[in-house]
């Protein structure tokens, strides 16, 4: 009788194995070296470094304003003013909100692909990313953007 954790897979269920037959038998790389992580996460972590920087800062401002990262915006045919653009390509969005029944908060959307398009290197899409996001949470505390930076 075997036990549940030792079935045999069933069908239409594979095992991931190399092509002699093994399975991975070790890590891939030394535990001193990070793994390679993708675009998408370099820029979560941009966004998060910003984001964290103003929360320290403003907490009782930002509480419950929520940032957010989509890969391209949405093809819209005409762009309010709470799009920040650049050449009629949108960068970021605020959404500023409803209070209510049923309350929506305050959203602050980045746009990664066109802001990546726009970064000579990673420092350059760095300090671009931290721009865009002062100047879409001034926009939504209705200050200056140099009192935020």
């Amino acid at each position: 009788m075997t036990s549940p954790d030792h079935r045999r897979p069933g069908p239409g269920h594979r095992t991931r194995r190399d092509r002699h037959g093994r399975g991975l038998r070790g890590r891939l790389v030394p535990a001193t070296v990070p793994l390679a992580r993708t675009k998408a996460e370099i820029f979560d972590d941009l966004v998060l470094d910003t984001v964290e920087t103003l929360e320290r800062r403003f907490a009782k401002e930002l509480a419950g304003v929520e940032f957010a990262v989509e890969d391209v915006p949405p093809d819209l045919n005409v762009y309010d003013t709470d799009v920040l653009e650049d050449g009629e390509v949108p960068l970021a969005r605020l959404l500023p909100g409803r209070p209510g029944r049923q309350e929506v908060p305050p959203r602050i959307v980045l746009y990664r692909r066109p802001l990546e398009f726009r970064a000579m290197d990673r420092e350059d899409l760095a300090d671009l990313v931290h721009d865009v996001i002062i100047e879409q949470v001034a926009n939504l505390l209705g200050v200056d953007p140099d009192e935020l930076a």
